[in-house]
């Protein structure tokens, strides 16, 4: 049965999340996140809990219960000179930390030095301090979808989901992005979004992010799509974080946010006669 099916919709219907990540990561991230919440057309967004802007964000979801927020589970910091680290002690969690005690940039690092046992730890410890400052999470998903640097890490990822009884982003394309076998690793029982789309940088480099957002909404096909999206405003804080790191960098997130919050792309949503879900929309189901 596929995702239309499960979700009560008929054939052809075309079902959408945009889905704005890393939340809590600035304050600029944090104040793009909301406007195009409430000005534009982003309907989703996750949290990132060990990030220093927590508690800005977190503070807005409690107070805003009936937006989608998600916790964005995280094990890397790809910053430069911008870091963080586990919210457990990193003596409790040593192998996820590098020598000054954060997070390793990439997937790869992380992969070489976690113990499961650790993973296990750490990510449980976001969900409680999530849960315990009030908020009240309608789905989790991965920072740089580092859940699928290994696969035991991915299964600590699903018994989590089902421990606090939310739904994960399971999908094909993340997979194959972090080089596992989709085949492999999604589960018969998996809820699957059935595409997943995120910005490459070949596009950002040759001036051509909108129009690749663009052709997604005017060729988006049937079935639950995921539009993963990262605003921020491209002034001296988020140029400090993303230093010599344009991949996702801020000048990529004022596009995010730009094209997102247009008018220009609400019509073209309209035209297109697609359609917004939500998680929380979804868990009403009892899909999960």
């Amino acid at each position: 049965m596929n995702a239309l099916h499960k979700l009560g919709f008929p054939e052809g219907t075309k079902l959408l999340i945009i889905h704005a990540d890393d939340a809590g990561l600035s304050h600029s991230e944090n104040t793009a996140t909301i406007r195009a919440l409430e000005k534009g057309i982003v309907n989703s967004y996750g949290i990132m809990v060990p990030c220093p802007w927590f508690y800005e964000i977190a503070l807005f979801a409690r107070n805003n219960a009936h937006i989608d927020n998600g916790i964005h589970l995280t094990l890397t910091c790809e910053w430069e000179n911008y870091k963080f680290g586990p919210v457990l002690p990193a003596s409790e969690v040593p192998s996820l930390v590098d020598r000054n005690g954060y997070f390793y940039k990439t997937r790869e690092e992380l992969k070489k030095n976690a113990l499961v046992e650790d993973v296990r730890k750490e990510l449980q410890a976001q969900i409680e301090k999530a849960l315990q400052f009030g908020l009240k999470p309608t789905h989790m998903d991965s920072h740089m979808y580092s859940v699928g640097a290994n696969p035991e890490f991915l299964k600590i990822y699903r018994d989590l989901g089902k421990k606090y009884n939310l739904p994960v982003l399971i999908n094909r394309q993340m997979m194959e992005m972090v080089g596992l076998d989709p085949d492999l690793n999604i589960e018969k029982t998996n809820f699957v979004i059935d595409k997943t789309y995120v910005g490459e940088s070949r596009y950002f480099e040759n001036d051509k992010l909108d129009d690749y957002y663009s052709d997604i909404l005017e060729n988006l096909t049937s079935g639950l799509n995921l539009i993963l999206i990262h605003p921020a405003f491209d002034n001296d804080e988020m140029k400090g974080i993303t230093i010599n790191h344009p991949n996702f960098g801020s000048g990529w997130r004022q596009l995010d946010f730009d094209f997102f919050t247009s008018e220009k792309t609400r019509l073209k949503l309209e035209e297109n006669h697609i359609q917004f879900i939500t998680w929380k929309n979804m868990l009403r189901r009892s899909l999960f």
